[in-house]
């Protein structure tokens, strides 16, 4: 039975708060990563999702993060990246930045209870909008 408790809280923990390596980023990287271009021009551009986030409120985490659509996600441990934190006046974790070419284009930020008041769908739509309006 013990097995089983253990089994299941490390998968619940793997689901909410481990995104790989790759997907980290700092203030090193942050500004080229929110400012990706692609080779093949503007036509390719794609919205980029940041979410800041704290290891004290990782299991208030975007835990749907490898579900968004047409969008580069990353996360950001609001420790390691002081500069963004301060630019973009995160308060909270986990706040979640839409950004396209390298501008704010939504954000959804956690409130006193530290619970993300947004959900896929949400943020899904902040991405669409994003790539919509980038069209024109």
């Amino acid at each position: 039975m013990r097995f089983i408790i253990i089994l299941l809280v490390s998968f619940y923990s793997y689901s909410q708060s481990d995104v790989p390596a790759d997907y980290w980023i700092d203030d090193s990287n942050f500004e080229d990563k929110i400012n990706q271009k692609s080779a093949f021009g503007d036509d390719e551009l794609q919205p980029v999702v940041v979410e800041f986030w704290a290891e004290f409120n990782e299991q208030n985490c975007f835990a749907e993060w490898d579900k968004i659509e047409n969008a580069l996600y990353y996360r950001v441990d609001i420790s390691k990246a002081p500069n963004a934190k301060k630019k973009y006046k995160v308060r909270m974790a986990p706040t979640v930045i839409v950004f396209y070419d390298g501008i704010k284009e939504s954000a959804f930020k956690a409130g006193l209870d530290l619970l993300l008041p947004a959900d896929l769908a949400d943020i899904q739509e902040a991405v669409d909008d994003a790539a919509q309006a980038g069209q024109f």
